[in-house]
């Protein structure tokens, strides 16, 4: 794994435009900002980090879904701060295999070691736009002959195939909230829509606060006030269960499909991070975690189980001492293991590892001049040398 310098196409704004990157909030760099889409710069790895890689995000996941059976079997809903009205709901929708599309692994990774897992965006997972359609195009046009860990088009497009054998009707709802600034989650959901409507399913797009309740069909309509059978969401489960718009939700299951499932609350919370430790105490891809207060670590970083975007993180370590605002940590907090971002050339990657259904399907990486990967991260491409 190395950090390599390029010069950028001449004319790589109108062509990332043209492939749906709309949205481009400044990153933070050494000397000021820099563009959140940077080609200036990438990362380079060898195949055999990249299939060891593949193989640890398929085991990650696997001891994931491990772990929802867990916390399913044992009722620790409490744990995760759920809603107590909700944890039947949640464990019907692990049992009944409500179908899920995709999630991302944040992962600490340096090439001299197993990767460690930071945590896992199971739920509502962004920058895949950037992973699969951009630097896919970046790497054709300036490294035609380099490879690229990243089949996630082909992926998706495959995924939703296998969920539309499963759904009542040929028709899926997709929804984005009004209330992103950035543009962001739009942006991810209509490549989620284009990747659906590929793999021949009706695509009908609406934000996520024009979902009407009927009451007398007791169900939930669009615009057209047409009864909606499966809804993909980008929005967070526990801000849906923590308004009564959420228990409509939840009392139109199983008749409304919604992806990601319900029972995905339970990956895309941080208290997973000490129940993976419990389960594989001491497995060379987890760091150490206990929930509610630190244990035996004496340096650490305080995650709130709900957190997002680097908000309300405190990290105790001698010279490291940090903390993040936010609005977030009244759930509780997770206690993890400190183990700082590898630092290249001042910069520190976070590796986002794609799963679409149970598979490997690609990388994503966000640089950060700080300890801490926050919404002033930049996205740089990768390639594979041939």
């Amino acid at each position: 794994m190395q950090r390599a310098t390029g010069r950028p196409r001449p004319d790589w704004q109108s062509k990332i435009e043209e492939q749906g990157l709309v949205f481009g909030t400044p990153a933070a760099g050494l000397n000021g900002a820099r563009p959140y889409w940077d080609e200036s710069v990438h990362y380079v790895f060898d195949m055999a980090e990249v299939l060891s890689l593949e193989a640890d995000v398929e085991l990650l996941h696997s001891m994931c879904l491990e772990a929802v059976d867990h916390v399913v079997t044992t009722e620790r809903f409490r744990d995760f701060a759920l809603p107590e009205w909700s944890w039947e709901q949640v464990a019907a929708s692990w049992r009944r295999g409500d179908p899920h599309l995709y999630g991302r692994f944040d992962l600490r990774y340096d090439g001299s070691g197993p990767a460690k897992l930071m945590e896992y965006n199971a739920d509502t997972p962004t920058t895949l736009l950037e992973a699969s359609i951009c630097q896919w195009y970046w790497l054709k046009d300036v490294h035609p002959d380099d490879d690229q860990w990243n089949s996630l088009h082909e992926k998706l497009v495959e995924r939703w195939g296998e969920i539309a054998a499963k759904l009542p009707r040929n028709e899926v709802h997709f929804c984005w909230s009004q209330a992103d600034p950035t543009g962001e989650d739009h942006v991810t959901v209509a490549y989620l829509q284009e990747c659906a409507a590929e793999a021949g399913l009706d695509t009908i797009g609406l934000a996520i606060e024009q979902l009407g309740w009927d009451s007398a069909l007791d169900r939930f309509v669009d615009l057209e006030e047409a009864p909606i059978a499966t809804v993909d969401k980008l929005y967070p489960w526990e801000w849906v269960l923590g308004d009564d718009f959420g228990k409509h939700v939840v009392r139109s299951l199983p008749e409304t499909t919604w992806i990601e499932p319900l029972w995905k609350t339970l990956l895309s919370n941080k208290a997973l991070l000490a129940v993976l430790w419990e389960m594989y105490p001491g497995h060379p891809n987890l760091l150490p975690a206990s929930l509610g207060d630190p244990g035996l670590l004496t340096e650490y970083v305080r995650k709130p189980l709900l957190g997002r975007e680097g908000a309300n993180i405190a990290i105790v370590a001698p010279g490291y001492e940090t903390e993040t605002g936010g609005v977030y940590g009244e759930e509780g907090y997770v206690y993890q293991l400190f183990d700082p971002l590898p630092e290249f050339d001042g910069y520190r990657p976070a590796l986002g590892a794609w799963i679409v259904g149970d598979t490997s399907a690609g990388l994503g990486i966000r640089e950060t001049t700080g300890l801490v990967t926050d919404n002033g991260a930049a996205f740089v491409p990768h390639r594979i040398p041939d």
